[in-house]
C-alpha cells in the first residue's frame, strides 16, 4: 500500500469527491447537541448524508433531531430506537441503514458533541479516497505541535494505559481505538462487521477491529494495510461527557470478553 496522505488531495475543498455518509449515535443530547454547528454543515456540504440515531432517549433529543433535519431529508434522516440500546447498538444500526445505500462509498460515525470538528470528515475521506487499499480511517487524538488536541490529564493517562492492553491483546499496535471519528469503505467485508451486535456495549470500536482481525485469517500484516489512524487536528473534551474513571475499568474487562470471543 502506498503510504497513506494525512491531508485533502486536489479533488476539492474538503477533499470529499464521493458520497459518504455518517452516523451519529444520541442518547439524551437535548443540552448539548450543537444544532446550529451541524445544521450550517447541513447546508455547506449536501454530498454528505447523515443518520441520526435517537437511543431511547428520555429528554427532547428526538425533536431537536427531527428539526435538525426538516427540509433535509434527501441529506439526513433520523432513525428513532424507542429503548435505549447503548452507542454500540445505535452506532450498528445507523451503519447498516447508511451502507444499505447503493451510491455510499464511504459510511462511518462521529460523536454527537462535536469533540472532533465536522471538517474532519473531508480529511478521513480523502485519506480513503487516495489509498484505494485501505479498508477504514480512524481518527487518532495524537497531541503534537501544532494540532490543538485537549484532553482531560486522567482520561488522557487511563486511555494510555487501555491502549496498551489492547494493543497487547489484539497484537496490533493501534494508539487510540476510543477516538468517536471512524469511517469505513462501504464493501461487503466492512458490512459484515456491523452484521451481529456487539458483545460490548462499552468497547465496541476494539470488537470491531478484532472482528476485522478474524475476516482478515488473523494476517496482522495484512491487518495493518488496511488500518489507518489519522492524527486529528482538533479534538477537543466536552463538558457534560457520561465517560468516568471507573468506565475504563469496565472496558478492561470487556476487552478481555472480546479476546475470548475472537481469539484464534
Amino acid at each position: 500500500m502506498e503510504e497513506a496522505s494525512d491531508g485533502a488531495d486536489d479533488s476539492g475543498a474538503d477533499g470529499v469527491n464521493c458520497l459518504c455518509t455518517i452516523v451519529v449515535p444520541c442518547y439524551n443530547e437535548e443540552q448539548r447537541f450543537p444544532f446550529d454547528q451541524f445544521v450550517r454543515f447541513f447546508s455547506a456540504h449536501p454530498e454528505i448524508r447523515f443518520v441520526l440515531v435517537n437511543d431511547g432517549s428520555r429528554d427532547n433529543t428526538l425533536r431537536l433531531l427531527r428539526r435538525a433535519a426538516a427540509g433535509r431529508e434527501h441529506q439526513v434522516e433520523v432513525q428513532d430506537q424507542q429503548v435505549n440500546c447503548g452507542k454500540a447498538e445505535a452506532v450498528r444500526v445507523g451503519m447498516l441503514q447508511a451502507m444499505k445505500r447503493p451510491d455510499c462509498q464511504f459510511a462511518g460515525f462521529w460523536d454527537a458533541d462535536l469533540a472532533t470538528p465536522l471538517d474532519a470528515i473531508g480529511e478521513l475521506a480523502a485519506v480513503l479516497a487516495a489509498n484505494p487499499g485501505l479498508a477504514m480511517v480512524f481518527g487518532s487524538r495524537v497531541k503534537l505541535l501544532g494540532r490543538q488536541v485537549d484532553r482531560k490529564a486522567i482520561r488522557h493517562y487511563l486511555g494510555r494505559a487501555f491502549a496498551t492492553v489492547v494493543s497487547i491483546v489484539l497484537r496490533l499496535a493501534v494508539y487510540d481505538t476510543q477516538c468517536g471519528a471512524k469511517l469505513f469503505r462501504v464493501s461487503p467485508e466492512t458490512k459484515d462487521l456491523f452484521s451481529a451486535e456487539f458483545t460490548s456495549r462499552w468497547v465496541f470500536d476494539v470488537e470491531i477491529i478484532a472482528r476485522f482481525i478474524q475476516k482478515r485469517g488473523h494476517d496482522i500484516a495484512a491487518v495493518e494495510q488496511a488500518i489507518y489512524e489519522f492524527p486529528l487536528m482538533q479534538w477537543q473534551d466536552v463538558a457534560g461527557s457520561r465517560l468516568r474513571p471507573k468506565d475504563f475499568f469496565r472496558a478492561f474487562f470487556d476487552v478481555l470478553q472480546i479476546k475470548r470471543r475472537y481469539r484464534r
